[in-house]
């Protein structure tokens, strides 16, 4: 078998695959030139240069798995890849130690003044008294989002005698327990921190999570990291809150827009320290990435399972034509909970009606808590790591099959219990080829689950559809399509609106506060 390494590849993981294959090395191959020679190969390793479309995935006649030397795999188009039965695996822990070690070194520069100090004694000046640090010792720490690097930085961030406040919707008391943290809402982090170091994954939500709402409410002195995502911080705001003395300082490796220039709102502020991008460009971290996708290589090609596939675990051919057309549907009922759920999931049943419960749904099943976890995960979430995640969060997952069908001849059911006796229902199923969601709690509606919905309960009374319609124009925010989904529960209505646009945070809270309208949550399937 045979084995193109691309893109620069690190010698360690290449010589692994050498004892078993052979491998050829093409560092800086162009797209031509890996359309021409792809049929070939057997597996193919890249990082973020090569970009392996749909075109190289249809001539690839050989290819049994694609490797990415990293943790983003947007260079790959997995849709194709997943239909034509290619493993498709990344690294999302190679990183981990030095996005994490990374984290800790912008937090003790930060707070001792280092860069500015070295820069001023480079130009032979001395200034002691000028540089005066503070300690990290009894300070409070607080991490927003406990996935591995939030946890390791915690972990040494208690080295240092800090105290730990933690934010993030999945975590679990028991879970918090064995870390030695204490959970507390994001308001709490936010309002007692000495220092707050952001650790989630860039969504919808959390877009500007932290901006000078949020900084006015911090105590005077405080510090901010960000290693995780540029965009989750307000850059604009961030600038104006440190030369305002609101927040002491910063330290910044992630951007909205990469890379930065000179005209960049956080370059020259005195108090924040910047870097390009550095959190996971050590040594070992590259080396970490080529070995752990050239191990995967290696138990793919030999018919072993591959714990890192970001597309699906190997189910039989029969199988996987029946649920095939399920997986994406499954995802995003999962999805939509996430979205519409107001509290932490502690409990999923996924109800399987009609002709599909013949056959095993284990993959369906994880699907739907792929879905769920995704858009609120720090790191990537797949078919494999999916259950193990849910696990770790306390989230109970169970499967009932119903071969009885009413309405519909296959029905997926997702329910999940949010706490406090409250629960959250979503089903869908496939109109031919089509994937629609049917009924949110009990709503009965018509939705195509590919854009973003904006999902409204409200009271049915004249003016209220025609208002929200209105106010979304002004906002240049589109309609494309809306839905009306009516229950048993006199004078109120579900309004499902397919919109063409994200919905800025402050324009989803005025929505919300129409006359009429009970709630307004976002749904952004793209992020899904």
């Amino acid at each position: 078998m045979k084995v193109l390494a691309a893109d620069g590849i690190s010698p360690k993981g290449i010589e692994l695959l050498q004892k078993e294959f052979e491998v050829d090395v093409r560092d800086k191959i162009s797209a031509e030139e890996l359309l021409e020679v792809i049929p070939q190969y057997d597996a193919l390793m890249v990082r973020s240069a090569s970009k392996v479309t749909a075109e190289v995935i249809g001539r690839a006649e050989k290819l049994k798995i694609i490797g990415r030397a990293g943790v983003g795999v947007d260079n790959i188009d997995i849709p194709a890849a997943t239909a034509k039965g290619i493993i498709v695996i990344n690294s999302p822990g190679g990183n981990t130690i030095a996005a994490t070690e990374h984290t800790m070194a912008m937090m003790l520069a930060m707070s001792r003044n280092i860069p500015i100090a070295n820069e001023t004694m480079q130009k032979g000046e001395w200034n002691r008294k000028q540089y005066v640090g503070v300690e990290l010792r009894n300070k409070t720490l607080g991490v927003i989002g406990m996935g591995r690097i939030g946890s390791g930085v915690a972990k040494r961030a208690m080295a240092f005698d800090m105290n730990v406040i933690a934010y993030d919707p999945y975590i679990n008391e028991d879970r918090a327990k064995d870390l030695g943290v204490t959970v507390g809402t994001l308001d709490d982090v936010i309002t007692q921190s000495d220092f707050i170091t952001v650790h989630m994954p860039l969504t919808p939500d959390t877009r500007g999570m932290i901006g000078m709402e949020q900084m006015k409410k911090m105590k005077r002195g405080v510090r901010l990291v960000n290693c995780a995502r540029g965009g989750i911080i307000v850059e604009e705001d961030l600038a104006e809150a440190v030369k305002q003395g609101i927040v002491a300082g910063a330290a910044i490796d992630v951007f909205t827009s990469e890379p930065v220039g000179k005209d960049h709102p956080l370059v020259g502020v005195p108090g924040i320290v910047l870097t390009p991008h550095l959190g996971a460009s050590t040594v070992e971290a590259q080396v970490g990435v080529s070995l752990d996708v050239s191990e995967g290589i290696l138990a793919a090609l030999k018919g072993e399972p591959v714990a890192t596939a970001v597309n699906m675990a190997p189910v039989s051919p029969q199988v996987m034509k029946v649920i095939a057309p399920y997986l994406t549907l499954a995802e995003r009922l999962g999805g939509t909970v996430a979205s519409l759920a107001e509290a932490p999931v502690k409990k999923v049943e996924v109800t399987y009606n009609g002709e599909i419960t013949e056959v095993n749904t284990g993959m369906l099943t994880t699907a739907v808590i792929k879905g769920l976890l995704n858009p609120i995960m720090e790191n990537d979430v797949n078919y494999v790591n999916a259950p193990g995640l849910a696990k770790e969060r306390g989230i109970k997952v169970t499967e009932v099959k119903k071969k009885e069908a009413e309405d519909f001849a296959n029905l997926i059911t997702v329910k999940a219990d949010i706490g406090g006796g409250k629960t959250l229902t979503v089903q869908g199923t496939l109109f031919g080829s089509e994937a629609r969601i049917v009924r949110i709690n009990k709503f009965r509606v018509d939705v195509d689950p590919q854009a973003r919905i904006l999902v409204c309960p409200h009271i049915n009374k004249p003016g209220v559809i025609g208002t929200i319609g209105t106010f979304l124009g002004v906002h240049g925010i589109n309609i494309s399509g809306m839905q009306v989904g009516k229950t048993e529960v006199e004078g109120t209505s579900l309004m499902v609106l397919t919109i063409d646009h994200d919905i800025p945070a402050g324009v989803l809270k005025d929505v919300k506060g129409i006359d009429g309208i009970i709630d307004a949550k976002l749904v952004n399937f793209y992020a899904i």
